[in-house]
Protein backbone atom coordinates (compact mmCIF):
# COMPACT_ATOMS: atom_id res chain seq x y z
CA UNK A 1 0.00 0.00 0.00
CA UNK A 2 1.41 3.40 -1.02
CA UNK A 3 1.77 6.19 1.53
CA UNK A 4 2.10 9.87 0.67
CA UNK A 5 5.03 11.47 2.50
CA UNK A 6 3.18 14.83 2.55
CA UNK A 7 6.37 16.85 1.96
CA UNK A 8 8.02 15.38 5.12
CA UNK A 9 10.83 13.75 3.16
CA UNK A 10 14.00 14.12 5.25
CA UNK A 11 15.67 11.33 7.22
CA UNK A 12 18.20 12.26 9.93
CA UNK A 13 20.69 9.62 11.05
CA UNK A 14 22.17 10.75 14.38
CA UNK A 15 25.05 9.67 16.61
CA UNK A 16 27.31 8.21 13.94
CA UNK A 17 30.99 8.61 13.05
CA UNK A 18 32.01 9.22 9.43
CA UNK A 19 35.53 8.73 8.12
CA UNK A 20 36.02 9.42 4.40
CA UNK A 21 32.64 7.81 3.59
CA UNK A 22 31.47 7.40 0.01
CA UNK A 23 28.15 9.30 -0.01
CA UNK A 24 27.05 7.66 -3.25
CA UNK A 25 27.13 4.32 -1.44
CA UNK A 26 25.06 5.79 1.41
CA UNK A 27 22.40 6.90 -1.08
CA UNK A 28 22.45 3.58 -2.92
CA UNK A 29 22.08 1.49 0.25
CA UNK A 30 19.24 3.68 1.53
CA UNK A 31 17.44 3.45 -1.82
CA UNK A 32 17.79 -0.34 -1.83
CA UNK A 33 16.39 -0.70 1.69
CA UNK A 34 13.44 1.62 0.94
CA UNK A 35 12.89 -0.13 -2.41
CA UNK A 36 13.03 3.05 -4.51
CA UNK A 37 15.22 4.14 -7.47
CA UNK A 38 18.78 5.20 -6.63
CA UNK A 39 18.24 8.74 -7.96
CA UNK A 40 15.41 9.28 -5.48
CA UNK A 41 17.79 9.52 -2.49
CA UNK A 42 19.98 12.56 -1.95
CA UNK A 43 22.47 13.33 0.82
CA UNK A 44 21.71 16.96 1.71
CA UNK A 45 23.74 17.53 4.90
CA UNK A 46 26.78 15.89 6.53
CA UNK A 47 28.09 16.80 10.01
CA UNK A 48 30.52 15.21 12.46
CA UNK A 49 27.89 13.05 14.13
CA UNK A 50 24.92 13.01 11.77
CA UNK A 51 23.84 12.84 8.14
CA UNK A 52 20.62 14.06 6.49
CA UNK A 53 19.03 12.31 3.53
CA UNK A 54 16.20 13.66 1.37
CA UNK A 55 13.79 11.17 -0.20
CA UNK A 56 12.71 12.60 -3.54
CA UNK A 57 9.90 10.10 -4.12
CA UNK A 58 6.60 11.43 -2.77
CA UNK A 59 4.97 8.03 -2.21
CA UNK A 60 6.46 4.90 -0.65
CA UNK A 61 5.19 1.41 0.06
CA UNK A 62 4.38 1.07 3.77
CA UNK A 63 6.23 -2.27 3.97
CA UNK A 64 9.35 -0.56 2.55
CA UNK A 65 9.39 1.99 5.41
CA UNK A 66 7.80 0.61 8.55
CA UNK A 67 10.29 -1.13 10.83
CA UNK A 68 13.26 -0.75 8.47
CA UNK A 69 15.61 1.10 10.88
CA UNK A 70 17.53 -1.95 12.01
CA UNK A 71 18.09 -3.18 8.43
CA UNK A 72 19.14 0.26 7.18
CA UNK A 73 21.62 0.86 10.02
CA UNK A 74 23.07 -2.63 9.58
CA UNK A 75 23.55 -2.08 5.84
CA UNK A 76 25.06 1.40 6.35
CA UNK A 77 27.51 0.06 8.97
CA UNK A 78 29.04 -2.18 6.28
CA UNK A 79 30.03 0.88 4.24
CA UNK A 80 33.73 1.67 4.80
CA UNK A 81 34.16 4.57 7.24
CA UNK A 82 30.47 4.57 8.39
CA UNK A 83 30.42 3.69 12.10
CA UNK A 84 27.27 3.24 14.18
CA UNK A 85 26.86 2.95 17.97
CA UNK A 86 24.27 1.72 20.47
CA UNK A 87 22.61 5.14 20.57
CA UNK A 88 22.62 5.64 16.77
CA UNK A 89 19.10 6.50 15.68
CA UNK A 90 17.03 7.52 12.66
CA UNK A 91 14.40 10.27 12.82
CA UNK A 92 11.90 11.88 10.49
CA UNK A 93 9.07 14.38 10.97
CA UNK A 94 6.43 12.46 9.00
CA UNK A 95 5.51 9.01 7.70
CA UNK A 96 9.22 8.24 7.35
CA UNK A 97 9.39 8.32 11.16
CA UNK A 98 7.69 4.91 11.05
CA UNK A 99 11.07 3.52 9.99
CA UNK A 100 11.89 3.40 13.72
CA UNK A 101 9.12 0.95 14.65
CA UNK A 102 10.28 -2.47 15.79
CA UNK A 103 9.36 -5.28 13.38
CA UNK A 104 6.38 -6.64 15.32
CA UNK A 105 4.85 -3.18 15.77
CA UNK A 106 5.52 -2.47 12.11
CA UNK A 107 3.54 -5.55 11.03
CA UNK A 108 0.63 -4.54 13.25
CA UNK A 109 0.61 -0.94 11.98
CA UNK A 110 0.82 -2.07 8.33
CA UNK A 111 -2.10 -4.44 8.88
CA UNK A 112 -4.23 -1.75 10.54
CA UNK A 113 -3.29 0.85 7.93
CA UNK A 114 -4.18 -1.59 5.16
CA UNK A 115 -7.60 -2.25 6.71
CA UNK A 116 -8.29 1.49 6.98
CA UNK A 117 -7.17 2.03 3.38
CA UNK A 118 -9.42 -0.79 2.14
CA UNK A 119 -12.37 0.72 4.02
CA UNK A 120 -11.69 4.15 2.53
CA UNK A 121 -11.42 2.64 -0.97
CA UNK A 122 -14.71 0.78 -0.50
CA UNK A 123 -16.42 3.99 0.65
CA UNK A 124 -15.03 5.98 -2.31
CA UNK A 125 -16.09 3.24 -4.75
CA UNK A 126 -19.71 3.67 -3.61
CA UNK A 127 -19.73 7.48 -3.92
CA UNK A 128 -21.16 8.77 -7.22
CA UNK A 129 -21.79 12.24 -8.60
CA UNK A 130 -23.95 12.91 -11.68
CA UNK A 131 -23.46 15.98 -13.88
CA UNK A 132 -26.08 16.87 -16.51
CA UNK A 133 -24.68 19.14 -19.25
CA UNK A 134 -26.06 21.61 -21.77
CA UNK A 135 -27.69 25.01 -21.92
CA UNK A 136 -31.08 23.44 -22.81
CA UNK A 137 -31.13 21.71 -19.42
CA UNK A 138 -29.59 24.64 -17.51
CA UNK A 139 -32.15 27.11 -18.85
CA UNK A 140 -35.05 24.78 -18.14
CA UNK A 141 -35.89 24.40 -21.84
CA UNK A 142 -36.02 20.62 -21.45
CA UNK A 143 -36.68 18.48 -18.38
CA UNK A 144 -33.74 16.54 -16.99
CA UNK A 145 -35.18 13.02 -16.80
CA UNK A 146 -31.72 11.42 -16.85
CA UNK A 147 -30.39 12.45 -13.44
CA UNK A 148 -33.35 11.13 -11.38
CA UNK A 149 -33.23 7.86 -13.33
CA UNK A 150 -29.47 7.42 -12.78
CA UNK A 151 -29.73 8.39 -9.11
CA UNK A 152 -32.60 5.97 -8.42
CA UNK A 153 -30.90 3.06 -10.19
CA UNK A 154 -27.59 3.52 -8.38
CA UNK A 155 -29.23 4.16 -5.00
CA UNK A 156 -31.18 0.91 -5.33
CA UNK A 157 -27.83 -0.87 -5.74
CA UNK A 158 -26.35 0.64 -2.58
CA UNK A 159 -24.51 3.62 -4.03
CA UNK A 160 -24.38 7.04 -2.36
CA UNK A 161 -25.35 9.42 -5.18
CA UNK A 162 -24.94 13.21 -5.30
CA UNK A 163 -26.23 15.50 -8.04
CA UNK A 164 -23.70 18.02 -9.29
CA UNK A 165 -24.26 21.33 -11.03
CA UNK A 166 -25.76 21.45 -14.52
CA UNK A 167 -22.67 22.16 -16.60
CA UNK A 168 -22.54 24.70 -19.41
CA UNK A 169 -21.02 23.64 -22.74
CA UNK A 170 -17.58 24.94 -21.77
CA UNK A 171 -14.49 22.73 -22.03
CA UNK A 172 -12.47 24.29 -19.18
CA UNK A 173 -15.49 24.49 -16.86
CA UNK A 174 -16.44 20.84 -17.40
CA UNK A 175 -12.83 19.65 -17.00
CA UNK A 176 -12.47 21.74 -13.82
CA UNK A 177 -15.66 20.35 -12.28
CA UNK A 178 -14.65 16.77 -13.12
CA UNK A 179 -11.17 17.29 -11.65
CA UNK A 180 -12.72 18.79 -8.51
CA UNK A 181 -15.01 15.77 -8.13
CA UNK A 182 -12.03 13.39 -8.33
CA UNK A 183 -10.42 15.35 -5.48
CA UNK A 184 -13.63 15.20 -3.42
CA UNK A 185 -13.44 11.41 -3.21
CA UNK A 186 -16.05 10.28 -5.72
CA UNK A 187 -15.41 6.81 -7.10
CA UNK A 188 -17.69 7.31 -10.11
CA UNK A 189 -18.56 10.42 -12.12
CA UNK A 190 -21.31 10.20 -14.73
CA UNK A 191 -22.10 12.99 -17.19
CA UNK A 192 -25.04 13.10 -19.60
CA UNK A 193 -25.03 15.02 -22.87
CA UNK A 194 -22.35 16.92 -24.73
CA UNK A 195 -21.00 13.93 -26.66
CA UNK A 196 -22.41 14.80 -30.09
CA UNK A 197 -20.93 16.12 -33.31
CA UNK A 198 -21.68 19.81 -32.80
CA UNK A 199 -18.98 22.29 -31.87
CA UNK A 200 -20.70 23.00 -28.52
CA UNK A 201 -20.33 19.36 -27.41
CA UNK A 202 -17.33 19.31 -25.04
CA UNK A 203 -17.78 16.49 -22.49
CA UNK A 204 -15.56 13.86 -24.09
CA UNK A 205 -12.84 16.45 -24.72
CA UNK A 206 -13.02 17.41 -21.01
CA UNK A 207 -12.43 13.79 -19.96
CA UNK A 208 -9.44 13.59 -22.30
CA UNK A 209 -7.92 16.62 -20.54
CA UNK A 210 -7.97 14.62 -17.30
CA UNK A 211 -7.06 11.22 -18.75
CA UNK A 212 -5.18 11.26 -22.05
CA UNK A 213 -5.71 7.50 -22.28
CA UNK A 214 -9.50 7.70 -21.90
CA UNK A 215 -11.42 5.37 -24.23
CA UNK A 216 -13.65 7.42 -26.54
CA UNK A 217 -15.17 5.24 -29.30
CA UNK A 218 -17.78 6.50 -31.77
CA UNK A 219 -21.36 5.25 -31.57
CA UNK A 220 -22.12 6.64 -35.01
CA UNK A 221 -20.13 8.67 -37.54
CA UNK A 222 -21.28 11.46 -39.83
CA UNK A 223 -19.69 13.26 -42.72
CA UNK A 224 -17.74 16.06 -41.03
CA UNK A 225 -19.00 19.55 -41.88
CA UNK A 226 -22.46 18.34 -42.92
CA UNK A 227 -25.14 20.58 -41.41
CA UNK A 228 -24.20 21.32 -37.80
CA UNK A 229 -21.71 18.45 -37.65
CA UNK A 230 -18.37 20.04 -36.76
CA UNK A 231 -17.00 16.69 -35.55
CA UNK A 232 -16.93 13.16 -36.92
CA UNK A 233 -19.83 11.78 -34.92
CA UNK A 234 -21.35 10.85 -31.57
CA UNK A 235 -19.12 9.07 -29.08
CA UNK A 236 -18.97 8.08 -25.44
CA UNK A 237 -16.04 8.47 -23.06
CA UNK A 238 -14.68 6.35 -20.21
CA UNK A 239 -11.68 7.66 -18.29
CA UNK A 240 -9.90 6.87 -15.04
CA UNK A 241 -8.21 9.33 -12.68
CA UNK A 242 -6.73 7.51 -9.69
CA UNK A 243 -9.58 5.50 -8.21
CA UNK A 244 -12.25 7.57 -9.98
CA UNK A 245 -14.08 6.23 -13.04
CA UNK A 246 -15.45 8.97 -15.32
CA UNK A 247 -18.22 8.04 -17.78
CA UNK A 248 -19.71 10.34 -20.42
CA UNK A 249 -23.11 9.17 -21.66
CA UNK A 250 -25.22 10.72 -24.44
CA UNK A 251 -28.15 13.00 -23.58
CA UNK A 252 -31.25 11.16 -24.93
CA UNK A 253 -33.04 9.37 -22.10
CA UNK A 254 -33.45 6.07 -23.97
CA UNK A 255 -29.69 5.96 -24.55
CA UNK A 256 -28.99 6.77 -20.88
CA UNK A 257 -31.22 3.85 -19.87
CA UNK A 258 -29.31 1.49 -22.17
CA UNK A 259 -26.00 2.88 -20.92
CA UNK A 260 -26.91 2.53 -17.25
CA UNK A 261 -27.87 -1.11 -17.75
CA UNK A 262 -24.39 -1.76 -19.14
CA UNK A 263 -22.71 0.29 -16.38
CA UNK A 264 -24.49 -1.56 -13.56
CA UNK A 265 -23.52 -4.95 -15.03
CA UNK A 266 -19.92 -3.83 -15.53
CA UNK A 267 -19.63 -2.47 -11.97
CA UNK A 268 -20.76 -5.84 -10.62
CA UNK A 269 -18.16 -7.63 -12.75
CA UNK A 270 -15.38 -5.11 -12.03
CA UNK A 271 -14.55 -4.60 -15.69
CA UNK A 272 -11.77 -2.28 -16.91
CA UNK A 273 -12.43 1.10 -18.51
CA UNK A 274 -11.58 -0.45 -21.90
CA UNK A 275 -14.14 -3.25 -21.47
CA UNK A 276 -16.78 -0.85 -20.15
CA UNK A 277 -16.33 1.53 -23.10
CA UNK A 278 -16.51 -1.39 -25.55
CA UNK A 279 -19.73 -2.74 -23.98
CA UNK A 280 -21.33 0.71 -23.84
CA UNK A 281 -20.57 1.55 -27.44
CA UNK A 282 -21.80 -1.83 -28.70
CA UNK A 283 -25.12 -1.51 -26.86
CA UNK A 284 -25.62 2.07 -28.07
CA UNK A 285 -24.61 1.22 -31.66
CA UNK A 286 -27.29 -1.47 -31.70
CA UNK A 287 -29.82 1.14 -30.65
CA UNK A 288 -28.66 3.52 -33.40
CA UNK A 289 -28.74 0.74 -36.03
CA UNK A 290 -32.33 -0.10 -35.06
CA UNK A 291 -33.30 3.56 -35.15
CA UNK A 292 -31.75 4.07 -38.60
CA UNK A 293 -33.29 0.85 -39.91
CA UNK A 294 -36.73 1.96 -38.68
CA UNK A 295 -36.33 5.38 -40.29
CA UNK A 296 -35.19 3.80 -43.56
CA UNK A 297 -38.06 1.30 -43.44
CA UNK A 298 -40.63 4.05 -42.78
CA UNK A 299 -39.17 6.14 -45.63
CA UNK A 300 -39.46 3.18 -48.04
CA UNK A 301 -42.97 2.43 -46.81
CA UNK A 302 -44.18 6.01 -47.32
CA UNK A 303 -42.35 6.22 -50.62
CA UNK A 304 -44.30 3.23 -51.91
CA UNK A 305 -47.60 5.08 -51.49
CA UNK A 306 -46.68 8.11 -53.55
Amino acid sequence: MDLNLLEKTELWINNIKLDNVNLTQVSEVTAEVLNIPRDKVLVVDVRDTHITLDILQRELESKSVFGKKKELLCRLSHIEGFEIFEDTDIHSAGILGMIGLDEEDAKEVIEKTHKIAVKIEETIAKRVVVFPTGFEVKRGMIEDTNTPFIKNMLTEHGYNVSVGDILDDDLELIAGKLRQATNYGYGIIITTGGVGAEDKDKTVEAILKLDQDAITPYIVKFKKGTGRHEKEGVRIGVGQVGQTLIIALPGPNDEVKIGMGVIMESLKQGTSKEELAHKLVEALRDKWRNKMWQEHHMHDHHGGHK
